[in-house]
């Protein structure tokens, strides 16, 4: 007999497989920006998408991957000790943006006029968070240097969206599959 998942199983591998796919798609962002257009005043990263996506799945699980989306793009970056600290405790910011799913509820968020609010919530509290540790001459470099991100994560987030499962939480998304399957 097949032994099932347990849901602590489950999710651990749903995180990992994420946080392992942030990982390697910002790194290849960040090594593509270098090489491609050094010296650019623009910057894209795929934490906001990602960090929405989780945490329409997981709920405050998504703190993880915010934080490691700035440990990525800062180890890759050649960052300072500062940065590391400016862009992680910045993007950890962006998980009081799960209070509007815990109020509205993940469903309707998801399904309705807010599915594209939200990560853009989730982006400006991002930024907002970058810009309560830097210097005052640097916070409108984080709104506006960024803003590519923000059409990135619009497109992740409407595809993701069009997918079964994807951009849905997982327990509601399980609970589904099984009553289709009976």
């Amino acid at each position: 007999m097949k032994r099932q998942r347990t849901w602590k199983e489950y999710r651990a591998i749903d995180l990992a497989m994420m946080g392992l796919t942030l990982a390697v798609f910002e790194f290849l962002i960040v090594r593509a920006a270098n090489w491609w257009f050094p010296g650019q005043p623009f910057t894209v990263s795929l934490a906001a998408a990602m960090a929405s996506i989780v945490y329409m799945r997981w709920g405050f699980w998504g703190a993880i991957h915010a934080v490691e989306a700035g440990l990525v793009f800062c180890f890759f970056s050649g960052a300072t000790p500062r940065q590391y600290v400016v862009y992680c405790m910045g993007n950890l910011f962006s998980v009081l943006a799960v209070l509007l799913l815990r109020r509205v509820g993940k469903e309707r968020v998801r399904t309705g006029r807010l599915s594209l609010i939200f990560p853009l919530l989730v982006q400006v509290l991002m930024q907002a968070g970058r810009a309560l540790g830097s210097s005052p001459a640097s916070v409108a470099g984080f709104f506006t240097t960024d803003s590519l991100s923000l059409l990135f994560t619009f497109v992740i987030i409407w595809i993701a969206r069009k997918l079964d499962g994807v951009y849905e939480d997982q327990k509601h998304y399980l609970l589904r599959v099984h009553a289709e399957g009976e």
